[in-house]
């Protein structure tokens, strides 16, 4: 009976063999460090991981601390100013909009947009895209104005709600209103739909 005999690598082929696993270990480690990186990069920033935004919608800003940089659509912002403003409420139906209910906003956005958080405003001082945080309107986030009325002029700002009963418990509210603007030297990319 012939006894089978187990043949090892040379060295040269061992040697290749743990060049091989060196080298695949160290791109699963670069991979993770990238992997890592973009995880921590998301944590800090909002996003909407369900992907139920609609095209074009603007991601929620429910992320923020205070004290610390606050995000709004994925970008870091900074107070600009705070001013007194008289703050209202609207609900995005015939009872608050008329014959303009139809759940989209005078940007074009959707009532639905940042979660139904939203302002009305005059864009004559605050354009569209304007970030602001309301003190008790959404635990005060930075919420986008994407909206203007016939009766919102000044410093006077209109808070959407989701029913009518939620907009007239809200009242007229006069508070310090903080505009934000993007911390990160780059231009505001809002767009208005219309």
């Amino acid at each position: 009976m012939k006894l089978k005999t187990r043949t090892t690598p040379a060295a040269g082929s061992l040697h290749r063999c743990k060049n091989i696993a060196f080298t695949t270990i160290l791109s699963a480690i670069a991979i993770l460090a990238i992997f890592s990186s973009t995880v921590i990069v998301a944590a800090d920033q909002p996003t909407d991981l369900t992907g139920n935004l609609e095209p074009g919608e603007i991601t929620p800003s429910h992320n923020e601390d205070q004290g610390t940089t606050r995000w709004f659509n994925g970008r870091p912002v900074r107070p600009a100013r705070t001013i007194t403003m008289t703050v209202t409420a609207y609900s995005p139906d015939a009872q608050s909009c008329g014959e303009y209910a139809d759940g989209i906003t005078a940007s074009g956005y959707s009532v639905k947009t940042n979660g139904m958080k939203l302002v009305a405003a005059d864009t004559s001082l605050f354009p569209f895209g304007t970030k602001l945080s309301i003190p008790g309107y959404d635990d005060s986030h930075i919420v986008p104005v994407l909206d203007r009325g016939g009766a919102i002029k000044g410093n006077h700002l209109d808070a959407l709600f989701p029913t009518h009963q939620e907009a007239l418990e809200w009242g007229v509210q006069e508070l310090e209103v903080t505009i934000w603007e993007y911390a990160d030297g780059q231009a505001d990319d809002f767009h208005a739909i219309y």
